[in-house]
């Protein structure tokens, strides 16, 4: 059992306002990949039919990401609230408009993953037209995920060394 213990908030308030956005996109960064990275290895498990309680594995991994992904973007809107309208001095900094659009990718993979979710539970009836209206909402998820691909490799040329280290290839 570990017996590290939770990071205290002491050290953000140490932070210029400045500062903590920067670390709160690079934060929001690593849970964005690490989210996409674990939704990437869900599918392959599905496409190459691995057992069912791998997969079962592999989704709670993901699905513990996602809330991580999730707690990340409200933590990143409330830094970024206090930097608005030129306040921190890097409006025209490339990294914070890769941020803005990494932040902005986030939220809406998130929100397509719960809309593929909802519909998924409130099909009863498998029709033609409820079966597509589901494939309609897990192509839009898709798509998300890959537009959240596009805005991580973005924020990653701006901000190398927001990735805390290589990780092996998949």
């Amino acid at each position: 059992m570990s017996t590290t213990t939770a990071p205290t908030s002491s050290r953000t308030t140490e932070l210029s306002p400045a500062e903590l956005l920067q670390r709160r996109a690079d934060a929001l960064y690593r849970a964005a990949a690490e989210c996409h990275r674990q939704r990437s290895r869900y599918a392959c498990m599905v496409e190459h039919r691995c057992s069912d309680t791998e997969q079962r594995a592999a989704l709670r991994l993901a699905q513990v990401c996602d809330e991580n992904l999730v707690e990340r973007i409200g933590l990143y809107d409330k830094a970024a609230a206090h930097c608005g309208a030129g306040k921190c001095g890097f409006s025209d900094s490339p990294w914070w408009h890769k941020a803005n659009a990494l932040w902005q990718a986030a939220r809406e993979y998130e929100r397509r993953h719960q809309d593929a979710d909802r519909t998924a539970g409130e099909i009863t009836e498998h029709s033609a037209a409820n079966l597509a209206h589901l494939a309609m909402e897990f192509d839009l998820e898709a798509s998300a995920l890959l537009a959240l691909k596009h805005a991580l490799d973005g924020y990653k040329a701006c901000r190398p060394n927001a990735d805390l280290g290589k990780r092996p290839a998949a």
